[in-house]
């Protein structure tokens, strides 16, 4: 299982989420460009020293990502005609990948999904917070496929 992020836009988001994946045992790929410097403060206030320990792979584009891509690409998106994340089926060996904050994942991400995830929501609402969703969606596919796989802290 591994996280993926498309392009993304806010330091924040990103550190938040490597603190999480650091914290899960579950390793995160960054699919660039990003809209902020990587060394970014915001990154490293979000992450605190879980991001120097998050498994993380960076990536210069979408063609060098896809070229490393093994198992499943499952692309988590506001999409209507998406899985409905109770319904999703999720494989160990699937990558969950989320579009950027402003702009989403372009189609021929789309395209190129497995599978396409959307987490419901209630109607007038556009989409949660990237590092909420992924927490979601990191949770019920671990949750799924029973591979919580660090020892738990005492």
């Amino acid at each position: 299982m591994r996280l993926a992020l498309y392009q993304p836009d806010q330091a924040g988001n990103v550190g938040t989420i490597l603190r999480l994946a650091a914290c899960l045992g579950v390793p995160v790929d960054i699919v660039e460009p990003c809209g902020f410097p990587w060394g970014d403060r915001a990154l490293k206030r979000a992450g605190m020293d879980y991001a120097e320990i998050a498994n993380v792979t960076r990536h210069g584009s979408w063609e060098d990502f896809e070229a490393r891509l093994e198992g499943r690409l499952v692309l988590f998106t506001t999409a209507a005609a998406a899985v409905r994340l109770p319904e999703a089926r999720f494989e160990p060996g699937d990558t969950l990948l989320f579009g950027s904050e402003s702009r989403g994942a372009p189609e021929a991400v789309h395209e190129r999904a497995d599978v396409r995830v959307r987490i419901p929501q209630v109607a007038g609402t556009r989409s949660l917070n990237l590092a909420v969703a992924a927490g979601i969606g990191v949770a019920e596919a671990i949750r799924q496929t029973g591979s919580w796989t660090a020892p738990e802290r005492t």
